[in-house]
Order: structure tokens, then C-alpha cells, then sequence
């Protein structure tokens, strides 16, 4: 059973990674700040049971804020996407018997890219690309696990349908901007 530490080393230890994993998902430095501060309160308040480690008790404290927030947002957002351009964009990709129009050898290592510091760095700059609606629907279903039904209630979807073709734009998006900055640049042109 893990011993737990003083609650006033918890920023020095957890604060850094904690940040990094609400920014990521959010994409919002300020809000990412608060909802890390949050999870230390509500950390202090509850009684760390000692089933898990504490970095991974207070990521999932701070897993259910980021859930939290987003759920509250999305309640309050209206809808709206350029559905027709995302579709002809995305019809750019393939040839006429639904073969990719690109080479793909490139990606055909990515462990060895997950492991570089420098693609997060590219994956984070991609992922601010992508319309919020779509980055919360990949980081949900890619990051955080989720099934469908659950995604289509946080960010309410109306239909696994609907979520389906937002998360194939938001994965083809990331995969034209990680193509153009991270595997078709040499690597001391990378960002």
C-alpha cells in the first residue's frame, strides 16, 4: 500500500504533469491552471485510500474535473460545423477506388515517435488545430478510453453516428498536420 506524501509537496511532484495532461486536453493554459488547482483541493478534502499511486489518484480527480467542465461547456455551446468542406477536404486524401493518395510509409514505426519528445510538442500544436468539438472527441476516445455512448454524453452528440464522423475528421486532420510537420520534415526542421 503507497504512503502518501505531504500535501504541500504536491505541486513540486504532480503539478508539471498534471498541467501538461489538463492543457493537453483542453487547450486553454488558464483553464488547465485552475482545474489542476482544483484537483489539489479536492485532493486535500478527500482521504487518499492508497489503492493507487498518488500521481495516478489525482490525474483521475483531475480526469473527472476536465469531464466536469467539459460537460458544463458543451450544455452551453451551440453547434456548427463547415460540414461540407471538412467532407470535400477529406475526399482529397483518397483516389477514385479509395486508395490513399499519399505515401504512407512514414508512419510505419510510431512507437518510435510516441517515445520522442519533440512529436508531443507537434501533436500538441496539431491538436490546436482542430476545431475544440473535435479535439475533445479524440482525447476522449484516444486518451481518456471512453466508449462512444459516454463521449456522445459528454460533449452531447446526438448519435454514434454523429461522433463517428466527427472523430474520423478530427484523426484525418491530425494525420495531414503530423504528416506535414512531423513526418515529412527532416528532422532538424522540426518545430
Amino acid at each position: 500500500m503507497p504512503t502518501p506524501t505531504d500535501p504541500s509537496l504536491w505541486l513540486d511532484k504532480y503539478g508539471d504533469y498534471l498541467y501538461r495532461y489538463a492543457l493537453l486536453r483542453l487547450r486553454d493554459g488558464m483553464l488547465a491552471e485552475d482545474l489542476v488547482q482544483e484537483t489539489f483541493l479536492a485532493a486535500v478534502q478527500a482521504k487518499f485510500s492508497g489503492q493507487s499511486s498518488e500521481k495516478t489518484w489525482l490525474t483521475g480527480i483531475l480526469k473527472h474535473k476536465i469531464v466536469d467542465h467539459l460537460r458544463k461547456a458543451h450544455r452551453e455551446m451551440p453547434l456548427g460545423d463547415d460540414l461540407a468542406a471538412a467532407a470535400d477536404k477529406q475526399n482529397d486524401h483518397f483516389n477514385q477506388r479509395g486508395h490513399w493518395n499519399i505515401d504512407i510509409r512514414a508512419w510505419a514505426d510510431p512507437d518510435r515517435a510516441l517515445e520522442n519528445g519533440e512529436f508531443w510538442s507537434v501533436f500538441a500544436l496539431c491538436l490546436e488545430g482542430l476545431p475544440q468539438r473535435h479535439a475533445q472527441a479524440l482525447m476522449l476516445r484516444e486518451f481518456d478510453g471512453l466508449s462512444s455512448e459516454d463521449i456522445c454524453q459528454e460533449l452531447g452528440v446526438g448519435t454514434t453516428n454523429n461522433l463517428w464522423v466527427i472523430l474520423s475528421r478530427a484523426r484525418m486532420r491530425m494525420r495531414e498536420c503530423l504528416d506535414e510537420n512531423w513526418f515529412e520534415r527532416p528532422a532538424g526542421a522540426r518545430p
